[in-house]
C-alpha cells in the first residue's frame, strides 16, 4: 500500500532533518540560538580577519572592505579596516573612538551606542540577546553553517531584520548580515576566527595622535556617523 502524497512528504523532511548530530530542524530555532548564546558565554575573547559588504539599494552601490576584528568581555572592542577605507573603532570600558587616519579626524562617542542588540557589532561578537529581543526561525543550511534568520521584536532604524550562519561543527557565527529601515545590507563575514584569546589593555586603548581633530559627541545620543558601517 503506497504513503499519501502529504505524509510521504513529512516523513522526508524529518528524514533530512536526522543527521547524526543534532541539527536546526531536529533542535528547533530557539534551541539552536539559545546554544549559539552559551558558546559566547564561555569564551572570554576572541580575534577574526573580516571582510564586509555594504550594498545600498537604491543607488545599487556596493562597497567592500577588509579588517581585522579583537573582542574582549565584557566589551571591549578593536575593529581596524584595510585601505582604501581605513578607519579604527575602539569601544574601550568607557568610551568609543572613531578614528580615520586618512582625514586627521576622530569621533569621540559614549558607550550607550553600541548597547542596543540590534547592531551588527552585537550580533558578530555573540553578545546580541538572540533569544530575548528576536524572533527566531530557522533558515536552512549553508555548506557546514546554519543559518538562522532574526526578526528584532522592536525594529530599528539599523535593523528589520538579519541573518546569522553559525558553524555546525562549534556553534561561532561566521557570518551575520543586516538589512536596515531602507533595505540597504550590512555583511560582516569571517575568513579566520580564532576564540579563546586573551588580550593586553593596550589592544583597546586610544589616544589622537597629535595634529589629529577630534569631536566630542559622548553628550549626545545619536552618531555624527553609523558606526561600523
Amino acid at each position: 500500500m503506497s504513503l499519501r502524497p502529504s505524509l510521504f512528504a513529512a516523513l522526508l523532511v524529518c528524514a533530512l532533518c536526522l543527521p547524526a548530530e543534532e541539527t536546526p530542524c531536529a533542535a528547533g530555532a530557539a534551541e539552536t540560538a539559545a546554544r549559539i548564546q552559551k558558546r559566547y558565554t564561555a569564551i572570554k575573547g576572541f580575534s577574526a580577519d573580516f571582510e564586509q559588504t555594504l550594498t545600498h539599494r537604491e543607488s545599487g552601490a556596493v562597497e567592500k572592505r577588509k579588517g581585522v576584528l579583537l573582542f574582549q568581555k565584557p566589551f571591549l572592542v578593536r575593529w581596524e579596516t584595510e585601505k582604501p577605507h581605513r578607519e579604527l573603532l575602539v569601544v574601550t570600558g568607557g568610551e568609543i573612538w572613531d578614528y580615520l587616519p586618512d582625514e586627521e579626524l576622530a569621533y569621540r562617542y559614549p558607550l550607550s551606542m553600541v548597547q542596543d542588540s540590534r547592531g551588527i557589532i552585537q550580533v558578530i561578537t555573540g553578545q546580541a540577546a538572540l533569544t530575548k529581543d528576536f524572533d527566531v526561525k530557522p533558515d536552512g543550511e549553508e555548506g557546514n553553517f546554519v543559518r538562522l534568520r532574526l526578526h528584532p521584536r522592536e525594529p530599528g532604524p539599523q535593523m528589520v531584520e538579519a541573518a546569522i550562519w553559525a558553524d555546525r561543527a562549534d556553534g561561532y557565527i561566521r557570518r551575520a548580515e543586516l538589512v536596515d529601515f531602507y533595505g540597504n545590507k550590512n555583511t560582516v563575514s569571517f575568513t579566520s576566527f580564532h576564540p579563546g584569546i586573551q588580550f593586553g589593555e593596550k589592544d583597546f586603548n586610544f589616544t589622537p595622535p597629535a595634529g589629529v581633530e577630534v569631536e566630542d559627541h559622548s553628550g549626545k545620543k545619536t552618531p555624527q556617523r553609523e558606526l561600523f558601517k
